[in-house]
């Protein structure tokens, strides 16, 4: 079940039309002023901002100044000459100074107008109310009301369709309609839905008899009168349609409305009454949820439009309205409800906080949730779809998937909690490649990104990789841009390179783009050249520059670099050649949940077929200077839910495939990643001295997280640490001892991208470098107590 929190704002309550049950239009001798002042909306709409609402509801009269020359000085006073065209103006600075997304209820309007207000509204809606024409005819309730008639609210309905408005409409029963003309009414509405696709909603709204009124004393229709008219709008329009009846006007038989087959309640505001139904208060939003509850559903928040239509922006939203309507929206289409973003320290929000401590008992659960989980904690089959249905977790459901997913962790893993000490080396950050994400890489249009292009020397390389063993490192990940003078030999290389200054580093480096670049460039195929790296020195490769593999969503995000059945070939390729590898997502940008279940169901797939896969790592897509957020064209990352559903599901997913799902630290920050230890992951990846990427995207989280901290968190949530190795063995204990007792970095040098650069083997004391140069200062200025093992391991990397 879905609701709206909104902020009702009643623009002008002036009006031409006179229906006889109506206490919201006024005459100008009853109200203080003829248009609510722009200012005094904008204040209304940051008070209900402050609440957590994110629809701006406009409500008016309609074209008053028709009327009334009260109607016409104001407008002219302000400068306008319509009422609508004020509504442009206001709309226009809600979107623009407020967090909400305007709904207008303008009333009937000509194609010229429906485009003049479609670039400041993420919806729009006009209620048919009756098609009947009869209800225009002296004594019923709409004579004297021109725009009332019936053909006129069809036609701008109409238009609205041509032009791909998201649209409200519906019915008001009671008014002195038969049912057969309400069974017309609705069948006039699905008639124009069924071309168009644009209504978003269908309202069976109940006459309330209001004094002062021509209808007072006129009977309202009773509950069976409108559950029957609610059951019959779901059979006209079927399962896919949103049919809703107001809250607040049926209280206390809420359950029996959902019964009868609504699945929406409508807008509710927190802040403002309903205007139209003065009388009628808003339920509070608890009590609602636990109404919504009893009736077996969950109330989950919506913006003003709909899911459907949020997740098709190109047709049904103007681009003026498109960033606004990301901003707020989830993978789903549904509200964003809390500032929660990735690379930003965020408390964990308190709803996902009692949903994760929630363990529901099993028939709250649905069904087909319960199905799936038990398929998976069988390792039995299963399907695209029932992946994405785990991704739509919600209440109950949500609970039970993080519930069963942090069993499956401690039943393979116990209450351990692992990690590597490591060391991150970007030797370039200059790229040819254009992924809309990556706000790391720099070409020659992207320099006014963080920092400015570097390719670090050979020396630089060799003095990291020393510095990271002496520090306790087991490993050094090693990735770049794809720099376009680096060949296959550069990247054999930089492994020379870091063998000689640190021998026994394990090393993890080059993502399946760099592979595939370094076979093309040396005219080789990828199994050959995977060949020489291994042979070279490398022992695994990381499993990124995957982002998601769908090739739906890598047109758009990543054109020009691998597509889905490349990156899987050089997997596995890499598998078939005897390396491990990691595997990775980057989500929450333009992705759904259909992406990530073909994701990663191609990863599970891929390690059915050959077991090379070490571990899973969701990394949550760091919004902050990626260039399509700047432009406004993505998410701000995924919302806290998903990314703790990320590792849920992937743990189900993968069950008795992948056994280590990893939480990113400096994506998720470090409350984040103990959420996750209780939704299935069991490890925090690497200490990361320089972690460089991330940073660059606009994480606060960064550079390194000090293995002492870092066990003591682990520690603090109740789990045993376990400083690991690349393939999940125990580290040696002097690593430890050697990682716990460590000095701080040393500044990093980062040389201009420049040509001397591209070489990266070092050159021999020979050609004029000293054997000092490439001995990291802090070992230079080693005691004289240094132990015979550090003097030996010196002189390897040294020689």
């Amino acid at each position: 079940m879905t609701y709206s929190r909104k902020v009702f704002i009643p623009l002008t309550q002036l009006c031409r039309d006179v229906c006889h049950y109506c206490t919201f239009a006024q005459t100008p001798r009853k109200i203080e002023q003829a248009y609510m002042p722009v200012e005094d909306v904008i204040e209304l709409c940051r008070r209900g901002e402050a609440m957590g609402c994110q629809e701006a509801l406009f409500t008016l009269g309609e074209r008053p100044e028709l009327r009334y020359s009260a109607a016409r000085k104001a407008l002219q006073a302000m400068g306008f000459e319509t009422t609508l065209e004020y509504v442009r103006e206001v709309a226009a600075r809600v979107l623009s100074d407020t967090g909400l997304l305007p709904h207008i209820n303008a009333g009937c309007m000509d194609e010229r107008e429906i485009a003049m207000l479609r670039p400041v509204s993420a919806s729009m809606g006009i209620m048919l109310e009756s098609a009947s024409p009869r209800l225009c005819e002296k004594g019923m309730p709409h004579y004297g009301s021109p725009d009332k008639q019936p053909e006129r609210r069809l036609k701008t309905l109409e238009l609205a369709g041509q032009a791909s408005v998201p649209f409200t409409s519906g019915i008001l029963i009671g008014i002195g309609e038969t049912r057969l003309e309400r069974i017309e009414s609705l069948l006039a509405l699905r008639q124009i839905h069924r071309r168009y696709g644009h209504l978003q909603e269908i309202i069976i709204q109940n006459f309330r008899a209001k004094p002062a009124t021509l209808m007072s004393s006129a009977p309202e229709p009773d509950l069976e009168d409108l559950l029957w008219t609610i059951a019959v709008a779901r059979l006209v329009f079927g399962e896919g349609m949103n049919i809703q009846a107001p809250p607040n006007l049926s209280p206390g038989v809420l359950p029996q409305l959902v019964a009868a087959g609504i699945n929406d309640w409508g807008g509710v505001s927190p802040l403002t009454p309903d205007h139209v139904n003065p009388e009628a208060p808003w339920p509070h939003l608890d009590r609602l949820a636990g109404e919504t509850a009893a009736a077996g559903k969950f109330l989950e928040q919506r913006l003003t439009i709909y899911p459907r239509y949020v997740t098709a922006p190109q047709r049904w939203l103007d681009e003026n309205v498109c960033e606004s309507v990301m901003h707020l929206s989830d993978a789903s289409g549904f509200a964003r409800r809390d500032g929660w973003v990735p690379g930003e320290e965020h408390a964990v929000p308190d709803i996902e906080a009692r949903l994760l401590a929630e363990h529901p008992s099993a028939d709250k659960v649905s069904s087909s949730i319960r199905d799936i989980v038990l398929r998976c904690e069988r390792s039995d089959s299963l399907q695209e779809s029932d992946v994405t249905r785990l991704f739509e977790a919600r209440g109950s459901d949500f609970s039970y998937v993080v519930a069963r997913a942090d069993q499956l962790r401690r039943t393979v893993h116990g209450e351990t909690v692992s990690y590597v000490v490591n060391r991150n080396i970007n030797y370039t950050n200059v790229c040819y490649f254009k992924c809309q994400f990556c706000a790391f890489s720099k070409g020659k249009l992207s320099e006014d990104l963080r920092g400015r292009p570097y390719d670090i020397s050979a020396e630089e390389l060799a003095l990291r990789a020393a510095e990271a063993w002496e520090r306790g490192a087991t490993e050094v990940c090693l990735q770049g841009g794809i720099h376009p003078d680096y060949t296959g030999q550069t990247y054999l290389d930089i492994l020379a390179t870091v063998q000689r200054a640190a021998p026994g580093m394990h090393i993890h480096a080059f993502s399946p783009l760099e592979v595939q670049q370094g076979a093309a460039t040396l005219g080789i195929g990828v199994p050959a050249f995977l060949k020489r790296l291994r042979k070279a020195g490398l022992n695994t490769l990381p499993g990124t520059a995957a982002e998601v593999l769908h090739d739906e969503v890598r047109a758009l995000l990543c054109p020009d670099k691998l597509n889905t059945a490349q990156w899987l070939q050089v997997m596995e390729a890499a598998h078939q050649e005897g390396f491990r590898t990691t595997a990775t997502i980057m989500y929450g940008h333009i992705d759904r949940p259909h992406h990530w279940a073909r994701h990663l169901m191609e990863i599970r797939r891929l390690q059915q077929r050959t077991g090379g896969f070490t571990e899973f790592v969701p990394l949550p897509y760091v919004h902050m200077e990626a260039p399509m957020y700047l432009k406004g064209l993505s998410r701000r990352g995924p919302s806290f839910r998903e990314a703790v559903l990320m590792h849920a599901v992937a743990r189900l997913v993968f069950h008795g495939l992948i056994d280590n799902i990893q939480s990113s630290w400096v994506k998720m920050g470090r409350e984040g990643v103990v959420a996750c230890l209780n939704a299935g992951a069991n490890d925090l990846g690497g200490s990361l001295m320089n972690e460089s990427i991330t940073r660059a995207a606009g994480s606060g989280h960064g550079q390194e997280w000090e293995p002492s901290d870092l066990e003591r968190r682990i520690l603090a949530a109740g789990r045993t640490p376990l400083m690991r190795t690349t393939l999940y063995g125990e580290a040696p204990a002097e690593r430890k001892a050697s990682a716990f007792s460590a000095v701080p970095l040393k500044p990093i040098s980062s040389a201009p991208a420049a040509r001397e650069q591209r070489n990266k083997r070092l050159r021999s004391a020979q050609h004029g470098i000293a054997l000092a140069d490439i001995t990291p200062l802090h070992v230079r200025q080693r005691s004289p107590e240094a132990s015979l093992y550090e003097h030996v391991v010196l002189m390897a990397a040294c020689n």
